[in-house]
Formats: structure tokens, C-alpha cells, sequence
């Protein structure tokens, strides 16, 4: 039978006439197409109901191997370079040591007035004061704060200064004030300033 036969025997049909009960009776060209209905409804119920979740599942794993990769990527790079990583952990803890051996103990703090007052002497100024203050505890380190007021000419002070920054024990200055020796003469100098030095924390927290 042709194609345009087909269709003209389905023109003649009345849908009325048929026998849900009885199908099998149906013509040829009706069951045809009830068969062609009940196959797109069946894949696409198929689809919505089995397909998408697979597709779900699928795109989470794609997902996930992307991130696995990633992960291998870094890992397998972590690997290659373990060994500079080791080296550059060395070289840390060499230098941290030399920063610690910077800071002074609490035995070592009076030598560490000394040198100052030493400094400030052989920079010819004349010490007013120099005294320490209440110790800042930090997280690592404390810092020792040491009150320091001389008086002397200009490049005295800043010869003084320089040769304080330049001990070997870490010393940091701070909260500088440069005022006349006496009112109207320029020629001497009053400077108060506060130098820290810092010691290890060896308990490692804030006081």
C-alpha cells in the first residue's frame, strides 16, 4: 500500500466507530499510528525520568574529574619541587636563627645600655636621662622600650642616632622631639627619644 493510499484510508475512518476493547480490529494505517504515539511517549517519559538524571549525574562527575585533575596537577607539581621546598625551609630557619641571636636576653640588656651610653658620650652629648619603661609583650618577641634624653649640638645628635641604628643588637628608634637646650639659643639641643630592642618570647603569646 502507498503513502497516499495510507492516508486516504485514514480520511475514510471514523474515529467514532472504533472498539477501544477491541484493537485488534482496528485498521492497519490506526494501529500504525497509535504505535508511533505510544513510542514517542514512551521516550520521552523515558527521557524526562531516566535520561536527565543520568545527564545530572554525568555533568556532577565531569565535575568532579575536573577537580581531581586539578588536585593531581598540584600535588604532582608539590611533588617535583619538594625538594627546593626543603632547601627554602632551611634557609628560613638559618635566618630566623640569625634574627633571634640579634635579641638580646634579659642578662644582656645592661650591656645594651652601656653601648648606648657609650655612643652618646663618644658622640659628645650629655645624657639628661636613660632609664627603661615597662616591657610590650607581643606575640613572638617583647619589646623593651629605653627612655633616652640628651642634650647636644646638632650633628652630635644625629651622629648619635646613627650610631645607635648601627649596633649590632637590634635597636629601633622611636617618638623622636628635638627642642632648644635653653630658651633663645640654638646652639644646644634637647632631644628625647625611645629606642627598642626586643627579646624572643619564648612562651609564644601576649602577655
Amino acid at each position: 500500500m502507498s503513502l497516499s493510499e495510507s492516508l486516504e484510508s485514514l480520511r475514510k475512518i471514523d474515529i467514532s466507530e472504533l472498539d477501544l476493547n477491541n484493537i485488534g480490529s482496528w485498521p492497519a494505517a490506526i494501529r500504525g499510528v497509535v504505535c508511533l504515539l505510544l513510542l514517542v511517549i514512551v521516550l520521552v517519559l523515558g527521557y524526562n525520568f531516566h535520561l536527565k538524571d543520568l545527564q545530572a549525574q554525568l555533568e556532577q562527575q565531569q565535575s568532579e574529574e575536573g577537580a581531581l585533575k586539578q588536585q593531581f596537577s598540584t600535588k604532582a607539581f608539590q611533588a617535583a619541587n619538594l625538594e627546593a621546598y626543603k632547601e627554602q625551609m632551611k634557609e628560613m630557619e638559618i635566618s630566623f636563627g640569625a634574627l633571634l641571636r640579634q635579641l638580646p636576653s634579659d642578662t644582656e640588656v645592661p650591656g645594651l645600655l652601656e653601648d648606648i651610653t657609650r655612643t652618646g658620650l663618644g658622640s659628645g652629648l650629655e645624657f639628661e636621662e636613660i632609664r627603661l619603661l615597662p616591657e610590650a609583650a607581643q606575640q613572638f618577641y617583647i619589646e623593651l622600650p629605653i627612655q633616652i634624653k640628651v642634650v647636644g649640638a646638632y650633628h652630635d645628635l644625629a651622629t648619635f642616632v646613627s650610631g645607635v641604628a648601627s649596633l649590632p643588637r637590634i635597636v629601633t628608634l622611636h617618638d623622636f622631639e628635638v627642642v632648644p637646650a635653653q630658651a633663645g639659643s640654638a646652639s644646644k639641643l634637647r632631644m628625647s627619644i625611645v629606642a627598642k630592642t626586643y627579646r624572643y618570647n619564648d612562651k609564644g603569646v601576649v602577655q
